[in-house]
């Protein structure tokens, strides 16, 4: 089926191409940035079809952007590579002296291209691409000009793979899953699903700005005590009776807004499904592609978002997974079960990984310090992600109103203790702030900073 779309669409291009006239301004509307857009969200839309976990999506949306970002980089001499800034990264392939470029299709190739190689489905990613070539050609680029704009986003590709082949990813697909202990403070797998700990060797990834994944290593979690007069008690307490409470109904809202579980399991007798949803990465993606269209970014301005947002993410997942499987501290669902209330479920789904500290907190905090950056404090806007999904949009005043709520969002649907959540925050702020110091996106800004 595949295989005749592809057919299909390259004889309508062909026919297309008989009738399309050459068009002088194409490089205007090639810069439009509703195409690199409408490419990230297909990357988002493959990434939840192929049930990525959080920290490998984060890794996705962090390669792809920054090939976006360098490719269009010869049509902007006011930026600033990102070699030299992110570790290990060398400059980008130069376009070849004498050829003309359209840089926005050979950003958008790019990215497509290096999304194409991370994710499973390639056969989405193949017919998109050439829809989107498609529209492309529809603006009248000369095909000579098509086709070296295609070949120099493959360069850039090629170039961002092979720094991302370096990153320890290939590796860590074979090291040991987590042991399981009999001790009563460490992370055990939770219903329904009894899922494995999820990369439990994140931390041994190279970050993409931090010296080290210990570099903003947090307090250590309360003590593990079940003593009733302890503090770790009345946290456990505190998850139990979230929702008891005159807002009820608003909390489980803010928590079901913000769960962005992408494999919920199911049980139905003897039946099991799951429901694929969006990841806490995708969701601050979206944010930014919100943020950039409401600021009217140009073309260059939407992939600085998506490429600051994406590196903050995937440096935040780094942080925060050292410390879930340092400290291995058990869920709140295990010790309610155990020593409180055996029938007792959260809200949400507990994820198959150690409480501390809080993955939505740290990536929400350090996403929001990006974007703010870019687009300013008191940025309001409307936050439609979780339309698709049967969840209606949420209106905030700033980045960080939102990296606030989904900080809590954790407590209220039943999956942290307040400390994972509060530390959390303050680490993802550590680790924007420390992305933001070290990416310079505007030479303007590098001369500023000597």
């Amino acid at each position: 089926m595949i295989m005749k779309r592809l057919l299909w669409i390259s004889a309508v291009v062909l026919l297309l191409l008989s009738c399309v006239r050459e068009n002088a301004d194409y490089e205007e509307l090639a810069s439009d940035p509703e195409y690199f857009h409408r490419s990230m969200k297909q990357l988002t839309d493959v990434i939840v079809h192929d049930i990525f976990s959080p920290p490998v999506a984060s890794r996705i949306y962090a390669y792809a952007s920054i090939a976006g970002y360098e490719a269009a980089l010869p049509a902007y001499p006011e930026c600033q590579s990102l070699s030299g800034q992110l570790n290990q990264l060398a400059p980008a392939p130069a376009p070849e002296a004498g050829k003309t470029y359209c840089f926005p299709l050979a950003s958008t190739w790019a990215m497509l291209t290096v999304g194409r190689a991370l994710i499973f489905s390639e056969e989405k990613m193949d017919a998109f691409q050439q829809d989107i070539l498609a529209s492309y050609r529809q603006m009248g680029i000369p095909e000579a000009v098509v086709q070296s704009s295609k070949k120099y986003g493959e360069a850039v590709a090629a170039h961002i793979l092979a720094w991302a082949a370096q990153d320890n990813y290939k590796q860590t697909r074979s090291y040991p899953k987590y042991t399981i202990s009999d001790a009563p403070a460490t992370w055990k797998p939770t219903p329904p699903a009894y899922m494995d700990g999820i990369e439990p060797s994140w931390n041994q990834i190279r970050p993409f700005t931090l010296d080290s994944a210990q570099q903003f290593k947090p307090a250590p979690p309360t003590p593990f005590n079940t003593d009733k007069n302890s503090r770790f008690y009345q946290e456990m307490l505190e998850v139990y009776r979230a929702l008891d409470a005159k807002d009820k109904e608003e909390r489980i809202a803010i928590a079901q807004f913000w769960d962005c579980n992408p494999y919920v399991s199911h049980h139905v007798g003897h039946v099991m499904y799951a429901t694929k949803k969006i990841t806490p990465g995708g969701h601050w993606i979206n944010i930014a592609r919100v943020a950039a269209t409401k600021a009217k970014a140009n073309f260059m301005q939407t992939l600085e978002a998506y490429a600051l947002t994406s590196i903050a993410l995937a440096d935040g997942f780094i942080s925060c997974w050292d410390e879930k499987y340092r400290s291995q501290l058990v869920r709140p669902e295990t010790v309610i079960n155990q020593y409180l209330d055996e029938d007792w479920r959260p809200l949400l789904q507990t994820p198959p990984f150690p409480e501390y500290t809080s993955g939505h907190s740290v990536i929400s905090n350090a996403a929001a310090t990006a974007l703010t950056t870019l687009f300013g404090d008191n940025f309001a806007y409307t936050d439609d992600t979780e339309e698709e999904f049967g969840l209606p949009a949420r209106q905030f005043r700033s980045f960080f109103h939102a990296a606030e709520e989904a900080a809590t969002s954790r407590l209220y649907g039943g999956i942290h203790y307040m400390p994972a959540i509060t530390n959390g925050v303050e680490q993802g702020k550590h680790v924007g702030k420390w992305v933001v110091r070290q990416v310079k996106l505007r030479k303007e800004a590098i001369s500023k900073a000597k």
